[in-house]
């Protein structure tokens, strides 16, 4: 109480007395400060009952206004005697002292508030840059103290300083041997270390700035502990005290101590602090300098860290999870999880912790796509080997079903979370490998997970089929063109899936029984025995618009030709087996507009990758080589010949990545996809000829239904909704399965007229 009085009554003598010059003003508050470890014989009071934190007030405001009157980076003496002198040395001892009990906390705050409010440069400045260093050792070694709040907001503006001026990071990166030594000093405040005389001052007593990390080094190693001017002639021998052992990792060459203090207040129990922290490491990791990168993935646990909190959230998870709840759950961004599970009427078992797990991920996401190159590089490389083999791996290999599950829900959701390139590219590497030369049959064992995974595309049960169909339908719309070049491309660049034919010999050529030559099974259905050879015309030249003159193929226009192919694809389902011209809205013409925009964006994610505008040409190409689709499209097309035999959803989803490929402006992909009239060799099959087989087979079947057509157009209504359940209707899988082939090929025949219009328009 008495000191509370003594305050009020010495803020009341200064407000009367005249005003002094700043410097004497700031020079008095500091004596103020200095005067209080004399005078005081009890060093247990809480500092709150002293002068000090107005004393520390008052300097940073004189500070500041001694500034605002100077012109710009112009040093005053108010400035110039804290440098001088030495006082945040001073402080940072007493800091760590924790004298009188909460100093600690007033010390981080001015330091804050110093580099906050000062405009000027003040970290290049030794005895600013190496006390700011001491104090971050500080932060962070215990967690749950009452400096934590003090301890991040002073890290915070040291990186937001950092920001401003990436090269002052060279002065935070210590050597292995100074930050031992530190590590084990003790830190006494003895009246010798205060009476000692400044020995950084230049002969005209300015403050001497050393402006880089190896001069600030040696300067400390020379000078350790503070000196301070002559009139602190006082003794604190009384307290004596040996410091902690400082929070550092053990690292090859170099210290980066602000990274390792950020990285300890991350796991703070307090939620406001730990997502500071992550902001803070967030500055850091982005800053351009070669040095501090490096340091900051091979001197620092930052790898360690993200990957094994990674790891533990989804240990956390519950082995089964609902994939819709995966699917739909809005993850909280990172730095705004203020999830209730008792507000939220529509939690289920396990968001709290698939929250958590999500959050993390954009964190690291968010992080790596901010970071500078070769640190970004290094920590997406550690999610991968330390989160996606070790852990996620074995989930994904492994046989009970509930865990395929779980674990490809949350692939896919990971697949379409990602938005960081680099983290990218490390999952697509997990998924797929790296191997980019044509597949063969047997080469299953080369990267086990992709063969799995493409095996559960045909799995027993339909839920793992279908879930890991649209994780790869979403990895096909990532912007990485090792995806579609692993799973696709790498088995079609030779383009041996076509009879190659001189063209000479080609033009002259006649198709025996109105068959297209070398069309597997369009020889054997009835259906096509109009495609004459004057309607062929191969991918190169329809796209060009522009065919070649012959006798057999008379001169006409583009469009005219991409009218036969897409026709080719809209009469592929009988008359008898079409129901959307019973129903309004469900023509061709409904898919034109979303093709139209699908196949733009699809344009803008592959214009970087260099594609060709033609396909290869024939005499360039390898067509002696057996030609194998590779096992994705085997699965697919295997997948599309069962079309009439699969449930619904399944179908859905079979159609709905084949769609996807089919929009890909390449143009192997385009032949080998789209064009009808491709001459397949023998042996080869193309998504064209698996739909004539399909269709063949669906014939013979209709032939053995019994009113047929009014039941596929009442199962029609009923999956539009336009009627309601009834009685169950027999052969309802083959019913669903004729309406979605018939849907697939106006969507087909969509594509291929939007791609048309698109390489013939300037």
């Amino acid at each position: 109480m008495f000191s509370k009085f003594t305050s009020i009554l010495q803020h009341a003598v200064e407000a009367l007395a005249p005003s002094l010059p700043l410097q004497e003003d700031f020079v008095y508050h500091w004596k103020a400060i200095t005067h209080y470890y004399i005078e005081t014989s009890d060093d247990k009071a809480p500092v709150t009952d002293t002068n000090i934190p107005s004393h520390l007030e008052q300097m940073l405001d004189i500070l500041v206004q001694e500034e605002n009157e100077r012109e710009s980076g112009e040093t005053g003496p108010c400035m110039e005697y804290l440098l001088h002198h030495k006082i945040l040395e001073t402080l940072y001892t007493l800091g760590k002292a924790d004298c009188p009990p909460g100093m600690k906390q007033q010390v981080l705050a001015f330091y804050t508030k110093l580099l906050g409010r000062i405009r000027q440069p003040l970290l290049p400045h030794i005895n600013v840059h190496r006390p700011v260093q001491k104090l971050i050792r500080l932060c962070g070694e215990v967690l749950a103290t009452p400096t934590e709040n003090e301890e991040i907001q002073f890290l915070c503006i040291v990186c937001a300083k950092l920001k401003q001026d990436p090269y002052l990071v060279n002065f935070f990166l210590e050597s292995k041997l100074k930050a031992m030594a530190s590590k084990g000093s003790a830190s006494v405040i003895t009246e010798d270390m205060l009476k000692g005389q400044d020995s950084l001052t230049t002969d005209t007593g300015q403050p001497e700035e050393i402006h880089s990390a190896a001069g600030a080094e040696q300067m400390e190693k020379e000078d350790d502990l503070p000196q301070q001017a002559d009139d602190l002639s006082f003794s604190l021998d009384e307290l004596n005290v040996t410091s902690s052992p400082e929070s550092s990792t053990v690292c090859p060459n170099q210290d980066y101590n602000l990274v390792n203090s950020l990285l300890n207040l991350t796991k703070s129990p307090d939620g406001r602090i730990a997502v500071k922290a992550c902001e803070g490491l967030m500055l850091l990791v982005s800053l351009p300098e070669p040095a501090a990168a490096k340091c900051l993935t091979q001197s620092t646990c930052l790898c360690e860290l993200l990957t094994d909190r990674l790891a533990t959230l989804y240990k956390a998870l519950p082995q089964s999870l609902d994939p819709l709840d995966i699917e739909t759950v809005e993850a909280i961004n990172w730095g705004l999880d203020s999830y209730s599970h008792k507000e939220d009427a529509s939690a289920f078992p396990g968001k709290r912790a698939l929250i958590s797990f999500l959050s993390w991920f954009d964190y690291c996401d968010q992080l790596i796509k901010e970071a500078q190159k070769t640190a970004a590089v290094a920590m997406a490389k550690a999610v991968r080997e330390r989160f996606f083999i070790d852990v996620m791996e074995p989930q994904l290999m492994q046989t009970s079903e509930i865990g395929i599950l779980t674990s490809t829900a949350l692939l896919h959701r990971i697949v379409r979370q990602v938005t960081s390139d680099v983290l990218l590219q490390e999952v697509v590497y997990f998924i797929l490998g790296e191997h980019r030369e044509p597949e063969t049959l047997t080469d299953i064992n080369r990267h086990p997970l992709r063969h799995r995974l493409i095996e559960h595309c045909d799995h027993i049960s339909d839920e793992i089929s279908i879930m890991t169909l649209r994780m790869f339908e979403h990895l096909l719309q990532k912007p990485n063109e090792h995806i579609l070049y692993n799973l696709v491309l790498r088995n079609l660049e030779e383009r041996n899936y076509m009879e190659y034919k001189p063209p000479c010999q080609e033009d002259k050529d006649v198709v025996e029984n109105g068959q297209i030559a070398g069309a597997v099974d369009l020889e054997e259905d009835p259906l096509f025995t109009d495609l004459s050879p004057d309607n062929t015309l191969s991918t190169q030249e329809w796209l060009s618009a522009s065919p070649p003159v012959s006798p057999e193929h008379p001169k006409n226009d583009g469009k005219t030709e991409v009218h036969k192919i897409v026709n080719s694809f809209l009469c592929l389902v009988p008359d008898e087996a079409k129901s959307s011209y019973h129903v309004e809205g469900t023509g061709y013409d409904t898919y034109l507009r979303d093709a139209h925009r699908q196949f733009r964006d699809y344009c803008v994610i592959c214009l970087r990758w260099e594609w060709p505008g033609s396909p290869r040409s024939l005499e360039k190409c390898n067509l002696e080589a057996s030609f194998f689709e590779g096992h994705f499209l085997k699965v697919l097309f295997e997948r599309m010949g069962r079309i009439l035999d699969q449930p619904y959803d399944v179908n859905l989803q079979v159609t709905s990545v084949l769609s996807k490929l089919s929009l890909f402006p390449h143009p192997h992909i385009h032949e080998y996809l789209l064009d009808p009239y491709v001459n397949l060799a023998s042996g080869c099959r193309s998504l064209f000829s698996v739909i004539v087989r399909v269709v063949g087979d669906l014939m013979v079947r209709i032939q053995r239904i019994p009113d047929f057509t009014p039941k596929l157009l009442l199962v029609r209504k009923r999956l539009l909704g336009l009627e309601p359940e009834g009685p169950i209707i027999d052969h309802m899988t083959l019913l669903e399965g004729v309406i979605v082939l018939e849907e697939f090929c106006k969507e087909l025949a969509a594509i291929a007229f939007v791609k048309y219009h698109a390489s013939s328009t300037p």
